[in-house]
């Protein structure tokens, strides 16, 4: 039986996310049902912060949830801590969590802005219609002229 690639990562990766994280891939993958679909677009859980133990004979304690999220989403996984809190410890089926602290940062990459397109020179524009008179299609040809101009236009020079 052929086990899914998804199955091999988890397998690999929980063991390290849990040793130098606190969590585990199942709490990334439910992040959008535990904080929301809306927040989790935003935001993200990034560690456990577990307490140190003196002893091995110490009582367990809950660990913080480390949180990155942009400004909006932020504000309101501070206004739903408590249920988030309990959806997690509900998650983990005991009281891993205590609180959230959140750390606010940009998680997706702003647009890149678009670089202007240079004008074509009239060589260029001039081969791009020859080019394009080759197709009888009106259509055709006013897509291998666009085309056309799109490559060019992007290249520094010909």
């Amino acid at each position: 039986m052929a086990k899914s690639a998804a199955n091999f990562v988890n397998a690999v990766l929980d063991p390290v996310l849990a040793k130098r994280a606190g969590l585990s891939i199942a709490l990334i993958d439910a992040w959008p049902e535990i904080a929301g679909a809306q927040i989790a677009e935003t935001s993200c859980p990034l560690k456990i912060d577990w307490p140190r133990r003196r002893h091995e004979d110490d009582a367990f304690e809950p660990g913080v949830l480390v949180v990155a999220a942009e400004a909006m989403a932020a504000l309101h996984i501070q206004h739903q801590t408590g249920e988030i809190v309990g959806r997690i410890n509900a998650f983990m089926g005991f009281d891993a969590i205590c609180r959230v602290r959140l750390v606010q940062k940009q998680l997706a990459e702003p647009p890149k802005p678009r670089r202007k397109a240079r004008p074509l020179t009239a060589d260029e524009a001039e081969r791009i219609e020859r080019m394009a008179q080759g197709f009888d299609d009106e259509g055709l040809r006013d897509a291998v002229r666009r085309l056309g101009c799109s490559v060019l236009s992007e290249k520094s020079g010909t």
